[in-house]
């Protein structure tokens, strides 16, 4: 550079130092407008996805305890990324803080109730869910804490904050000579940026490194120590179904043939009589007495109780499922499969997601075996997708709420009693001699528990509470003892052989199981493992109007549940029942929640993926590969 013009390069320094610091005025009245138009557009650029990230997070949990401080640092820079896509996307930052603002702010008050009603926050695969959840959106009671009314009031703030004059960023845009270029190239690279975000959430390295929980079976504990929406990120992992270890379908399918080789060495000729098998699947049906003590004016489940205690010709004990408070076909799915929750992701469902074609199951065995095959559910025939699901699934006749006539309600809900009323007549209208399988769904206990009915008056109270919910919860619970003890009372006087399986699909919400823990000095949030696996545990028996050998303190989980009672009709067991036959020995308990190995150990289901390979197998096979 010549002399000359680095003299010139100097001058034009000192003009712009001299401007600044000796003509302060003149300086700010030039540049005063640009300087506040661009502090007024950065900080709420920057300070608003901040706020809205707490917000959000304060709907359920107080994020400053419960999450640790790099990890609200993760939570802010997804927010930040979220409003420069936005702003990329409509050129505005007014409109881009406002749709944030209003987004988080309906989608945390969803998530708000979905926790309340199920004990498990949103999750990615619930947009699948969609149709069944506005069936019954209306049979809930939609209260809402004080607490959630200042998260509320605080998005309006910030809401109306975006309407301060001046406030856009779409000027600032619109400097560029080809701003539509600027923007396509910025939401690319924004784009790219969520990109290598999530992707990173997916790792073990940054699962390490940040400490974050990654543990679906307890998702709203991931909600909580990770932040509402980095959960929801990471479960976006799991939104495909990997393969299982050296898999290859031809080699599986040749090993599963190759049970189910001693069919009619298994059980009973196929030629002698087989008894009706019923099945009532009872909705939230649980004995909450396994979680604390707690004190009533009488007994809720007196009848059960008693067949539970060692009844002639009945197996009892407790029941391991992947559910909690909601999701029911999953429950049904392992049941009549012999499926489990433990190779697919948590919280998803699979009557939605993965159950498109037939699948061999306990009704389709049936079915080859000579059975009349029913199903019914008393509520509406979409739910679920049951049906177009129980067709697949071998079920013959499908029965719900339309088919039944004048039904008995309690609360909003067909009765157990009208249920079981209509099973016997079933029974007494099919071909006599020919066996019947009925898989009842009930609905009487469904929440919610909090209401007021003309037609239901709680029969239970409690001597040191007063929650209403967990009063209604029991006083259901009450009707639905008395009214398995009329059914097993009518087909204690049948000729035909009948065996009948009682369970619950999943124990009620936090919300009605609080007060218990309160009583005991715990509380949801503070539970160890072993009294999370509690809340997974629901009663079970298997009574039979004949002979058959009796046992008590029977713990299974629900995969196998199905198989053991083929074997105590003595029938024959097809391939996949014979593997699990098999496999039970190995892990009597597999479910999402915990894998128990035949000592007694639990693990996680990921940490004894291994031993599980042949059992992950044959199910990827069958659902997806068959």
């Amino acid at each position: 550079m010549s002399k000359y013009k680095v003299v010139a390069k100097q001058r034009k320094d000192n003009s712009i130092k001299k401007s600044i610091f000796s003509k302060p005025k003149a300086f700010w009245e030039k540049h005063g407008h640009t300087i506040i138009s661009f502090i007024r557009n950065v900080i709420p650029m920057l300070l608003i996805p901040i706020i809205n990230y707490y917000l959000l997070d304060l709907y359920i949990h107080n994020p400053f305890e419960d999450t640790k401080l790099k990890i609200q640092f993760l939570n802010i820079w997804l927010f930040e990324l979220l409003m420069l896509l936005f702003l990329f996307l409509f050129g505005s930052l007014r409109a881009s803080l406002r749709l944030q603002t209003l987004f988080f702010m309906l989608a945390g008050l969803a998530n708000y109730y979905v926790l309340e009603f199920r004990s498990a926050p949103i999750m990615p695969w619930d947009i699948f869910s969609i149709g069944t959840a506005a069936s019954v959106a209306d049979n809930f009671e939609y209260t809402i804490e004080k607490n959630t009314v200042f998260v509320l009031l605080g998005f309006i703030a910030v809401f109306a904050a975006t309407w301060i004059p001046n406030f856009s960023f779409k000027k600032t845009l619109h400097c560029f000579k080809y701003r539509w270029h600027v923007r396509g190239v910025g939401l690319l690279i924004v784009l790219l940026l969520l990109g290598s975000f999530t992707n990173m959430m997916h790792k073990d390295s940054t699962i390490s490194k940040y400490g974050l929980y990654d543990k679906l079976f307890t998702p709203t504990v991931m909600s909580k120590r990770d932040g509402v929406a980095l959960a929801f990120l990471m479960e976006l992992e799991f939104m495909s179904i990997d393969k299982p270890e050296g898999y290859d379908a031809d080699e599986v399918k040749t090993k599963l043939a190759s049970y189910g080789t001693s069919e009619t060495e298994t059980g009973s000729n196929t030629d002698e009589v087989k008894p009706n098998i019923i099945v009532i699947m009872n909705e939230a049906f649980s004995d909450l007495s396994i979680l604390g003590d707690f004190g009533t004016n009488e007994d809720y489940m007196p009848y059960i109780r008693s067949l539970m205690s060692g009844a002639e010709n009945t197996v009892s004990g407790y029941l391991n499922v992947s559910v909690l408070g909601g999701n029911t076909a999953n429950t049904e799915f392992e049941f009549l499969t012999g499926n489990t929750m433990a190779f697919l992701p948590q919280g998803s469902v699979t009557y939605q997601q993965y159950v498109k074609d037939e699948l061999y199951s306990i009704p389709a065995h049936l079915k080859s075996l000579g059975y009349e095959t029913y199903a019914l559910h008393p509520y509406n025939s979409t739910g679920w997708n049951r049906n177009t699901v129980y067709p697949m699934l071998g079920i013959d006749t499908s029965y719900f709420k339309k088919h039944m006539k004048d039904p008995d309600i309690i609360r909003k809900y067909v009765s157990d009693s009208a249920c079981y009323d209509a099973i016997i007549n079933l029974y007494k209208n099919k071909e006599e001699g020919t066996p019947m399988f009925m898989f009842n769904v009930t609905m009487q206990n469904h929440s919610s528990y909090t209401e007021s009915f003309d037609n239901f008056s709680p029969l239970i109270t409690l001597n040191d509470t007063s929650s209403k919910a967990l009063s209604n919860y029991l006083s259901l619970i009450k009707l639905s003892d008395n009214a398995i003890q009329d059914l097993l009372n009518f087909f204690s006087q049948e000729d035909e052989e009948t065996i009948i399986i009682f369970f619950g699909d999943h124990q009620p919400t936090n919300s009605v199981v609080s007060p218990i823990y309160k009583l005991n000095g715990k509380s949801t949030s503070t539970l160890t493992q072993e009294e999370e696996y509690l809340r997974y545990k629901v009663p079970y028996f298997i009574w039979a109007n004949y002979d058959i050998e009796e046992a008590t303190n029977v713990e299974t989980s629900v995969n196998y549940l199905g198989m053991d009672v083929l074997e105590l009709a003595e029938l024959p067991l097809y391939d996949y029942a014979e593997f699990l036959q098999e496999q039970q020995e190995l892990f009597p308990i597999v479910t999402s929640i915990r894998a128990t190995d035949a000592e007694g150990n639990n693990h996680e289901v990921k940490d004894v993926m291994e031993e599980l390979n042949t059992y992950h197998s044959f199910q990827y096979y069958q659902l997806f590969d068959e």
